[in-house]
């Protein structure tokens, strides 16, 4: 790349952070990069980091020695990810999102970009510390969210399937009971998909009583694998807590109350909200 100017490597260099989280970036690599001199690197590392951290957009640590460099954790201040939600709580609330089951219509917000983007730099910002190898969710909903996650803290995604594909060559299949009339369903996961003993985010986006999740948890008992968190987007309040399979979870929003004669839909912001900022 040819020489640049300082304005113009900074927001180059802030660009190439945004775009690499959880990833350690050797000081010369940016020397190199930018035909520039490590000590105006260095400089223009401490300019980005105050920015980021003034703006609440993740932290910049540096790891010396030789074989240090920085990496950039993305963060979202819950006083930055509530509004959104908030404002998705409103658009839940609409009746024409009712579904039988007491189940809301999502997929066209599941499908927006641009709030998938956000929604996955809340649950980044949630897990960063969790020392996570991949992120997991069920297809098919659950995709947009998973990847937007992994895209927040560069890792791969697992997709655990409803049915076997031939492709991905051999499985493992278990049944796991699911929605409010405990039907008996399979997932499966191909044994190539996930190393054994990795620790896994599982995403998904709607929890009831947490039995898609807790299959999913019962599929990584056969990998050896660690449940490291568990985000959902949105969750069913309407349950009593010895009702849910699960109780160790993120949610984002929760659906509080639904009446089908009325057509009435409350939306509150989820337990993510209620943990100490």
């Amino acid at each position: 790349m040819k020489k640049l100017k300082r304005s113009a490597r900074l927001v180059e260099m802030t660009q190439f952070l945004l775009h690499r989280p959880h990833t350690l970036i050797s000081l010369t690599t940016f020397a190199e990069r930018y035909n520039a001199a490590k000590s105006s690197i260095s400089e223009d590392l401490v300019i980005i980091k105050e920015v980021f951290e003034e703006e609440g957009m993740g932290d910049l640590l540096t790891l010396a020695g030789a074989a240090g460099g920085v990496k950039f954790i993305p963060r979202m201040p819950k006083s930055i990810s509530l509004p959104i939600i908030e404002e998705l709580s409103r658009k839940l609330e609409d009746p024409d999102r009712i579904l039988p089951g007491g189940y809301l219509y999502m997929t066209d917000l599941l499908g927006q970009p641009a709030l998938m983007n956000e929604v996955g730099k809340m649950f980044a910002a949630a897990f960063a510390d969790a020392q996570i190898d991949v992120v997991m969710t069920v297809e098919t909903k659950g995709i947009p969210l998973a990847y937007a996650t992994a895209a927040q803290l560069n890792l791969p995604v697992v997709l655990v399937r409803r049915d076997h594909q031939v492709t991905e060559g051999s499985a493992v299949s278990i049944n796991y009971v699911s929605g409010s009339n405990k039907s008996i369903h399979t997932m499966t996961l191909a044994r190539r998909a996930l190393k054994e003993k990795s620790r896994v985010l599982i995403i998904d986006d709607f929890m009831k009583a947490g039995g898609t999740v807790q299959g999913m948890i019962d599929l990584l008992h056969e990998f050896e694998a660690v449940v490291a968190g568990v985000g959902v987007l949105v969750e069913s309040g309407e349950l009593e807590s010895n009702e849910r399979l699960l109780n160790d979870y993120y949610s984002l929003a929760k659906l509080t109350h639904i009446d089908f004669k009325t057509k009435q839909i409350s939306v509150e912001p989820g337990n993510y909200f209620g943990e100490e900022a």
